[in-house]
């Protein structure tokens, strides 16, 4: 790659390191020796949707390194929620965009990729781990003629039966591993909305509308007070 395709990936990385949970400072290098995905196996992995969507990995050496993190080896949080926060900032690099959920998987044909940029993760120079990144840009081919409002309409109609997660969100809040490790049944966690405030309703992660809270026969209900375009949800 050139400077040009390597850019985001050095900033991903820079942005990663600096949330990774490690017992010293780390540095991001790129990797310049042999392939190492018969020494990666099982890898923290993501998927980034957005202007510039991608695919992301990070696995360290020792895999219990990120009990120190957690503060110990609860089943309550895992490897992988423990990493997440730094492939959310290395996906923050990406721009405007949507971040899946984080799963344990063989990355090895990931960090095999010719597309994919791998950086050796260093801490007092010592090899920790490493972070893989391949990045999928999105956009109108050349020469791509826009689809008639009638050719939308019938593609739209190909796929008007699959089904997609709606979630209805009243807030949200942030806690540390130890604060997490500490929950108990009783415990009451403040969320950042104030009573009466609308709730979020989001479509597959994205915010498309806002809401109120209501019980329709004994269940949960939300009623739709604000339809949001795309530029807003995505804002």
């Amino acid at each position: 790659m050139n400077t040009t395709d390597t850019a985001l990936p050095v900033a991903a990385a820079n942005a990663l390191i600096l949330v990774l949970p490690a017992a010293t400072a780390v540095q991001a290098t790129p990797h310049l020796g042999a392939a190492v995905q018969a020494q990666v196996g099982s890898a923290a992995v993501a998927s980034f949707v957005g202007v510039t969507s991608a695919d992301l990995a990070v696995v360290l050496t020792d895999p219990s390194s990120t009990d120190v993190a957690a503060g110990s080896a609860s089943s309550l949080v895992a490897s992988h929620d423990v990493l997440r926060p730094a492939l959310q900032a290395a996906a923050a690099m990406l721009g405007v965009g949507v971040l899946g959920d984080t799963r344990v998987e063989d990355a090895s044909a990931l960090f095999a990729s010719d597309e994919t940029v791998v950086f050796d993760l260093l801490g007092n120079g010592i090899v920790i781990g490493w972070f893989a990144i391949r990045l999928r840009k999105n956009g109108i081919v050349a020469g791509f003629n826009l689809s008639t409002p009638d050719t939308v309409v019938g593609k739209l109609g190909r796929i008007r039966n699959v089904e997609m997660a709606l979630t209805v969100e009243i807030g949200r809040t942030r806690m540390s591993v130890r604060d997490v490790l500490s929950l108990e049944p009783g415990a009451v966690i403040e969320l950042d909305r104030s009573a009466g405030a609308p709730a979020d309703i989001l479509l597959n992660g994205r915010l498309i509308a806002h809401g109120e809270i209501v019980v329709v026969d004994q269940d949960y209900a939300v009623r739709i007070t604000q339809i949001l375009d795309v530029a807003e949800g995505l804002a």
